[in-house]
């Protein structure tokens, strides 16, 4: 028997959609078999946290769950009285189908036929009933620049198989890719249901977006603020030769067309390169010295305008 998901995750069943993730996502860091290779306890406690949050990751499945029309395991629960028509049930994923009409006129011995083997006909000749599988749900967490460039990675599903799956080029935070029939088998020859798989992109170190284009700090030195300089600036798309204006203040922008998230259309955002000046990081005589007698410097006040 499935433990409950609410349980599973450690999670009051009155919690955020937000803290169900955020749970799930800090046990499968903890317990993903590729950082746990070898131990099957963790492995099992994957899985089970994978099912739990296919349940409540899933607003529509949890409100099902909560109400008791599914069980933890997101089977159906048998509703009561039971019907005689499976019409209820119809629509969706996992929803019965047929391939002819007058549905609701087939009685429970023919349905239970088509679903366990037993025929799966009408009398007389009529339609062959299947059903479709189910969707599983998946999360993948993947790096920065295959989320902005496009990449493949590797997910493990909950019964411990995996799937290469293709990152788009501009995949976002939270986006849910769909990988067509890769989901729950269907039953009578129904088609397989669909893996959903959430992503959660990681932080880069340097780098940061703003819907389509990246932004950077750009440490500079005294010298290329002062007089001007060509210097080399990473960008997602490889590193570009810039040239910083003479006379650069810290804050000043540089736009790098082309140079930021790829789009479905081939193109590219833009990156925006901020400057900021960094002077050494041990004392310098000279430059100390240079300081003491410019005049021009200590006249000037950079923060004129503050008072108040």
């Amino acid at each position: 028997m499935n433990e409950d998901p609410y349980d599973v995750l450690g999670v009051k069943r009155d919690a955020s959609q937000d803290a169900i993730r955020k749970a799930y996502r800090a046990l499968a860091r903890k317990l993903h078999p590729d950082l746990n290779p070898g131990d099957k306890a963790a492995e099992d406690k994957f899985k089970a946290v994978s099912a739990a949050n296919d349940i409540l990751g899933d607003p529509e499945k949890r409100g099902r769950f909560d109400r008791g029309e599914i069980d933890a395991a997101g089977q159906e629960r048998p509703p009561e009285p039971p019907p005689h028509y499976y019409r209820d049930h119809a629509g969706g994923a996992g929803a019965y189908q047929t391939d002819a009409g007058f549905a609701d006129m087939v009685d429970e011995d023919e349905l239970l036929g088509a679903l366990f083997g037993r025929g799966g006909r009408r009398r007389g000749g009529g339609a062959q009933f299947r059903m479709q599988g189910g969707d599983i749900h998946a999360r993948l967490d993947i790096e920065f620049l295959d989320a902005v460039n496009g990449g493949t990675k590797r997910v493990t599903l909950p019964d411990g198989s995996t799937v290469d799956v293709t990152i788009p080029p501009g995949t976002r935070e939270g986006q849910v890719l769909r990988l067509r029939g890769k989901g729950s088998p269907g039953l009578g020859g129904g088609p397989a249901g669909d893996l959903l798989v959430e992503v959660s992109i990681g932080e880069h170190r340097h780098f940061t977006r703003r819907d389509d284009d990246i932004l950077l700090d750009l440490p500079v030195t005294l010298p290329e603020a002062v007089l001007g300089a060509k210097v080399e600036v990473p960008t997602p798309a490889g590193p570009v030769m810039v040239t910083v204006p003479k006379g650069s203040n810290t804050g000043t922008v540089l736009r790098l067309k082309g140079r930021g998230v790829r789009r479905k259309d081939g193109t590219r955002g833009d990156a925006f390169v901020t400057l900021r000046l960094v002077l050494p990081d041990t004392p310098d005589a000279e430059l100390e010295a240079f300081a003491e007698r410019w005049a021009a410097g200590k006249a000037q006040n950079p923060r004129a305008g503050m008072e108040g």
